[in-house]
């Protein structure tokens, strides 16, 4: 597998092996990235976080085309050591990227450090763990206002009534038995908060 495009076009990036890991495909990564852009992302001084991160190809392509910072998260060492292996072979300056090891929901579950500007997630099959992810992403402030959620999960999942609510949907497509889910976040008002005056 390699980068599309950016920085880094064409270069190699590890992969894991194993039940669960199934590095997004080119075709999906491509439909990804220009679904995201369609909507405005403008790649420079966006923060992007990547959730079950795998091989880290989402994240990685998002840095490659100019993403700020990127912080991945997998519970598996063997995918740590993968994407820390890749961010070698890149040459990624230090500090641009952070690879968290360990429960992604227990992390997820603490106050987030900074809101991130899209969020990919790419859960295992067959366990049923975005919902999860989402709530406590949107509850420990990990989305920015206006933010994109962006998953890659099972064709013939169902998640009716279990997405947070404040997360709005963008597109629902299907790439053979993969299905890509887009939101955005809008974060409600504060009743405390006055609203704005106007002069």
């Amino acid at each position: 597998m390699r980068i599309i495009a950016g920085e880094y076009g064409g270069r190699a990036i590890r992969t894991v092996e194993g039940p669960g890991y199934r590095p997004a495909t080119n075709k999906v990564r491509q439909a990804v990235f220009s679904m995201l852009e369609a909507r405005g992302v403008d790649w420079a001084g966006c923060w992007v976080l990547d959730l079950f991160a795998g091989s880290g190809s989402l994240a990685l392509e998002a840095v490659s085309r100019g993403a700020a910072a990127a912080w991945l998260m997998d519970k598996n060492p063997r995918a740590v050591a993968a994407i820390k292996a890749t961010l070698r072979d890149f040459r990624v300056p230090a500090g641009r990227v952070r690879v968290l090891f360990g429960d992604l929901l227990k992390t997820l579950a603490r106050p987030a450090e900074v809101p991130f500007d899209v969020v990919f997630v790419d859960p295992p099959y067959g366990h049923d763990l975005l919902p999860p992810a989402l709530e406590r992403a949107v509850a420990g402030g990990w989305i920015a206002d206006g933010g994109f959620v962006l998953a890659e999960v099972e064709a013939k999942c169902d998640f009716a009534g279990r997405i947070p609510a404040q997360l709005i949907p963008q597109n629902d497509k299907l790439y053979g038995q993969t299905r890509i889910l887009l939101w955005r976040n809008t974060i409600p008002d504060s009743p405390s908060t006055p609203a704005p005056s106007i002069r």
